[in-house]
């Protein structure tokens, strides 16, 4: 296991039934100081991978590799160096935020300091007597990070953290976790089907679909890579001209704009060119790259 990696699966594989194969050959490979977003639709093996990770679920095939160590070799020790949001927040609604980490202190056997110390992390010291059953979705989330954040984990696992929330409480709870990444050096593995959310904050990417992984690495790697997909839309005032004149790069007509790959801004100097020197005027020449999320259905649309 390559030192860098504070998470290594290899080979993980996993059966519901005889007949049910969920996991398909899972390599994750979570870089130290990463902020890992673990993105696919709901339903494609991600709170299972989780599950297995956590030892929640008895491993079948395949290893785990956690800060270096197998994880089946010293489970307990291992985890606790991780804190975890995993479905739905635990907490006591008739609690304060102060009161329901207070209940979790001695489990994790940390002092009162540290209840402090992460009750402003996720800025909620000042929330007082009010009770948790009366915070609004997003705080609801706040605290139950910060009960995962009480033993001081080296990697923080959230499953679907912004479920539900509304845009501010999403903005919230995004700076919230590039703070904890950034700030303190944990490591995060963020599960999401929210594609356009998750882009917006990890630093790495793996994609799962069906229970198999259909991409992995940097963001700077999937941007390269979404590159590789870019569009250009023209309309020209001969768009069939136009179109034999760009032949090379495989244009496809649709109504009154075609379409072509590109992949750089000098090449689509050079389409421009090419049509003012053979007199064609350009009326629309329109770069359009790939989001994730459409970038995911390219990838997904010839496998469902």
């Amino acid at each position: 296991m390559r030192n860098n990696y504070i998470l290594q699966t290899t080979d993980l594989s996993y059966n519901y039934s005889k007949n049910v194969q969920t996991l398909f050959d899972i390599n994750l490979q979570v870089e130290k100081g990463s902020i890992y977003g673990f993105i696919g639709p709901n339903g494609s093996g991600k709170t299972t991978t989780l599950s297995l990770l956590l030892g929640l679920r008895n491993l079948q095939k395949g290893s785990i590799a956690l800060f270096g160590k197998e994880l089946k070799d010293d489970r307990i020790n291992i985890l606790k160096k991780v804190g975890t949001l995993i479905e739905s927040p635990s907490f006591y609604g008739h609690l304060t935020a102060r009161e329901n980490l207070n209940v979790y202190r001695d489990v994790y056997g940390v002092d009162k300091n540290r209840v402090e110390e992460v009750l402003t992390l996720v800025d909620l010291s000042d929330t007082g007597r009010k009770k948790a059953r009366h915070f609004s979705l997003g705080m609801k989330q706040r605290l139950a990070i910060a009960l995962a954040l009480l033993p001081n984990p080296e990697l923080l696992i959230l499953d679907e953290p912004t479920n539900g929330l509304d845009p501010n409480g999403i903005i919230e709870l995004r700076g919230l976790i590039k703070k904890l990444n950034q700030e303190l050096g944990i490591t995060i593995i963020i599960s999401s089907h929210i594609l356009a959310e998750v882009e917006k904050m990890v630093t790495h990417i793996g994609i799962i679909f069906k229970g198999k992984m259909l991409f992995q690495g940097t963001l700077q790697e999937l941007h390269g890579f979404q590159q590789k997909k870019a569009k250009l839309n023209l309309h020209t005032s001969d768009n069939p001209e136009a179109i034999k004149i760009l032949h090379e790069y495989s244009p496809e007509l649709s109504d009154e704009i075609f379409s072509l790959s590109y992949n750089s801004l000098q090449q689509i100097a050079e389409i421009n060119r090419k049509l003012m020197k053979n007199n064609i005027d350009v009326y629309l020449l329109q770069p359009k790259g790939n989001n994730l999320e459409e970038l995911f259905i390219d990838m997904t649309t010839n496998l469902s």
